[in-house]
This record gives C-alpha cells, sequence and structure tokens, in this order.
C-alpha cells in the first residue's frame, strides 16, 4: 500500500512539473510569424480571394481554346419530314420509301442519334484580349495576396513585441508595489519611533495603493496582449503559450537598427505598388477588349453524326466541318454602354496607381524619420533611467535622515517606475519603427528576427 501510495504520488507530482511547461510553451517570433502566415484569418481571405480572381482568368479561354461535346438524344415522330429524315440518315431509302402513302401518312418512327461536336474559335479578339486583362488581375490578386502576408507579419511583430512590453511592464511594477510596501513598513516603523507623523504613513499607503492599481491594469492590458497575439495567429483559443520575460536590451535594439541598413528597395519594388500596377495593365487590356466587341467573329466548327434506331454510335457516320463569321455592328448600344465602363475603370485605374506610387514613397520616407525619432527617444530614455534610479537613491537617504518627506520620497519612486516603463516603451517603439521602415520599403522582417531574447 505505501508503494502503491508512493507512485500515485510520484505520478502526481510528475504531472504537476510537466503539465504546465507542456502548456506553457515558448513561443519564439519566427514560429509565430510561420503560424500567422499559415493560418491568420487575413491571410487566408487573401489566398481565397487570389484563388478565385486565378479561376476568373480561365474564363476568356472559351473563346480561345476549342470545345469538345457529346451529343445524344432519342426521337420518335410520325411527322413526314421528320420519319423520312430518319429513315434517310440511317441509310435505309429504298424505292418503296417513296411511295406517297409512306411518306404522306408514315408510321411512327424512333431514332437514337449520337454526335461529336468540335468548335475551334478562329479569331475572336475580345477574348485575346479579355484573357491578356484576366491574367493581369490575378498578378494583381497575387502581388495583393503577398502585401497582406507582409501585412500580417508586421501585426504579428508588433503585436509579439506588444505582448513582452506588457509583461516587462508588469515585471517593473511588481518591483515598484514591493518598493512601495517598503516604503509603508519604513513609514510606520518611523511613526512608532517617533520620527515621523500619522500622516506620514497614511500618505505612503495612498500611494502605494495607485501602484497597486497600476498592476492591476497592467496585468489585464498584458493578458488581453496574448490574446490579441493569438487571434492573429488564426487561433483566438490557444494561449497556451509563453514569451520572453523582457525586450531586448537598448544595445541589441540600437544593432538591429544598424544592421538592416538603409533600405535599398525602391517604393515600385513594393507588392501593394505592383498590384496596383497590375490593375491598371488590366483595366487597359480590358478597355481594349470593350472596342474589340465590335471585330467580326471567326469560328469554325466539325461534327460526326451516328444514326440508328436504338444503338449509341451504332451504323455509319457522316461528317460536317464549317467556318462562321459573325458580325453585329449594332448590339442595341450594349457595346457602347461597355466601352464607356470599361473607359472610365481605366481612368480609375491609371489613378489608384499613381497613387500607390506616391503613398509608398510618402510612408518610406515618413518611416525613416519615425525610426530617427525613436532612436532618439530610446537614448533620452535610457539616461532618464539612469539618473531617476540615482534621485530616488538619494532621496531616500534624505528621507532615512529626516530631510525629505514621504512624499518627496513616493515622488522620487513614482518618477523611477514612470522611467522604467518609458525605457521599455522606448525600446519597443525603436522595434516597432524598424519593422515598419522595412516593410514601408517592401522587404520583409527576416533581419528582425534574430534580436529574439
Amino acid at each position: 500500500m505505501r508503494l502503491l501510495t508512493a507512485t500515485i504520488l510520484s505520478v502526481c507530482l510528475l504531472q504537476g512539473t510537466v503539465l504546465p511547461a507542456t502548456a506553457q510553451a515558448p513561443l519564439h517570433l519566427a514560429d509565430a510569424l510561420a503560424r500567422a502566415d499559415r493560418a491568420g484569418y487575413a491571410n487566408r481571405i487573401a489566398a481565397g480571394a487570389t484563388a478565385a480572381q486565378s479561376g476568373q482568368a480561365m474564363a476568356p479561354l472559351r473563346g480561345i481554346l476549342p470545345t469538345v461535346r457529346l451529343e445524344s438524344g432519342y426521337l420518335r415522330t410520325t411527322d413526314p419530314l421528320n420519319a423520312f429524315g430518319f429513315t434517310l440518315r440511317e441509310r435505309k431509302v429504298t424505292p418503296a420509301a417513296f411511295a406517297p402513302a409512306s411518306l404522306n401518312d408514315p408510321d411512327a418512327v424512333g431514332s437514337l442519334m449520337t454526335g461529336l461536336v468540335i468548335e475551334q474559335p478562329i479569331f475572336n479578339a475580345d477574348a485575346w484580349l479579355g484573357r491578356k486583362a484576366a491574367v493581369s488581375a490575378r498578378e494583381a490578386a497575387s502581388a495583393s495576396e503577398q502585401w497582406t502576408r507582409g501585412t500580417t507579419a508586421l501585426e504579428v511583430y508588433q503585436a509579439y513585441w506588444g505582448a513582452v512590453l506588457a509583461t516587462e511592464q508588469v515585471r517593473t511594477l511588481e518591483v515598484a508595489v514591493n518598493a512601495a510596501r517598503a516604503h509603508v513598513r519604513q513609514a510606520e516603523s518611523m511613526v512608532r519611533q517617533g520620527m515621523a507623523t500619522r500622516s506620514d504613513e497614511l500618505l505612503a499607503s495612498v500611494k502605494a495603493g495607485e501602484v497597486e492599481a497600476m498592476l492591476l491594469k497592467a496585468r489585464s492590458e498584458a493578458g488581453l496582449a496574448k490574446r490579441g497575439l493569438a487571434i492573429l495567429l488564426g487561433d483566438p483559443a490557444d494561449t497556451a503559450f509563453s514569451l520572453p520575460d523582457s525586450l531586448p536590451s537598448s544595445a541589441r535594439v540600437r544593432l538591429m537598427a544598424s544592421a538592416t541598413g538603409p533600405d535599398s528597395a525602391a517604393p515600385a519594388g513594393r507588392a501593394d505598388v505592383r498590384a496596383a500596377e497590375q490593375a491598371r495593365l488590366a483595366a487597359t487590356a480590358d478597355a481594349r477588349r470593350a472596342q474589340a466587341l465590335y471585330l467580326p467573329r471567326l469560328n469554325g466548327f466539325g461534327r460526326l453524326d451516328w444514326n440508328t434506331p436504338s444503338t449509341p454510335f451504332g451504323g455509319k457516320s457522316a461528317w460536317t466541318i464549317g467556318v462562321m463569321l459573325s458580325w453585329s455592328p449594332f448590339a442595341g448600344a450594349s457595346e457602347l454602354a461597355e466601352i464607356r465602363s470599361a473607359a472610365g475603370r481605366k481612368a480609375s485605374a491609371g489613378a489608384m496607381a499613381e497613387a500607390a506610387r506616391a503613398g509608398a514613397t510618402l510612408e518610406v520616407a515618413r518611416a525613416r524619420d519615425a525610426e530617427s525619432v525613436a532612436l532618439a527617444r530610446l537614448d533620452i530614455a535610457e539616461r532618464g533611467v539612469l539618473q531617476a534610479r540615482e534621485a530616488h537613491r538619494i532621496v531616500a537617504r534624505k528621507y532615512d535622515g529626516g530631510l525629505a518627506t514621504v512624499t518627496d520620497l513616493f515622488d522620487a519612486a513614482a518618477v523611477e517606475t514612470s522611467s522604467e516603463l518609458g525605457y521599455a516603451a522606448a525600446r519597443y517603439d525603436t522595434l516597432v519603427a524598424a519593422a515598419q521602415r522595412l516593410r514601408a520599403a517592401g522587404l520583409d522582417l527576416s533581419a528582425l528576427l534574430d534580436l529574439e531574447n
């Protein structure tokens, strides 16, 4: 019995130590990006749109590629013309078939008709131009999907480090709460010794409560940040992962900014700009397709037919080939309406392509400036942390000597906490600014993946 009890306890302890570790498996940034690329909602929507557009790109082929069709039907009739036609098609005509009585009042005749039809378009200008427009539209959808995937990667990058930032802020506030509680205990001790007043103790408690409230809010925001990251990964229910405890150090952040270097890609290389340009090409080809509706169409066809009373493909076959020219110089002004609509779409697509290029250029400049500002703020925040820590230390010594009030002590502690939080936020802002600069230039974020703690 003791051995069984010891075994059960061992299993329970093993589960208690192993299961939490499994449930909170570390989530690396590269893994998060891969999961989002595969299962992210926006990426899946964009992939579906690309697949649909790829299907649409094949539609104009019906005016270019041949059509093969098999036909079969059975008719039974006493109509004189059809009855004699069935006899003729089955090659059963005899002199008796020309008897006036048989011709005028035939018996019911049935025939099974089977045919193999091949239709080959020869010249359909609107189909060829429509195919060109559809291919450009497919390329536009593909480029748009690529841009969407890059956008998702940037959002995951921001959410990942944002969740880490929230965790670091919780740790900072936990330290601040412990320090505040220590100050409260110190104030209580000094009151008992007659070195401080009751108001000092009350003020210390109030200030400590403010820091505890900040900690509660930070913990809530950290949980929400983790859930937001899970949504970007495409699985809102999966939050059983752990993240780094803190952001990369300022030295590593600066190294990242210098390692990525100045972007060399022109805005024209961005996927969204390529998508707009392909959409412009598609609209141009579609306008030409609309104009080609006034051109004649030339199509060829050929067929093999079998006619027997009951057997498919029975009897002797008959072939027919031909060429058909059709031209509709006026079809109720429908062509004119199509031409005007296509011209409007062409003008709109051209303006959108120009706007995409101009917007990309501005975004690159804005991202460069934002990164420079973020680096400067990081320097200021790093100096501020050192200065706030030293100021807090000096005020604490003055308070111990009775030269500072408890308000001064908590104010110094609040400044230190605020500077620590600001320092973390500055590192996060620099990380994001570098990623946004790469994104604005149309580059991927692979250069930033080695910064994970």
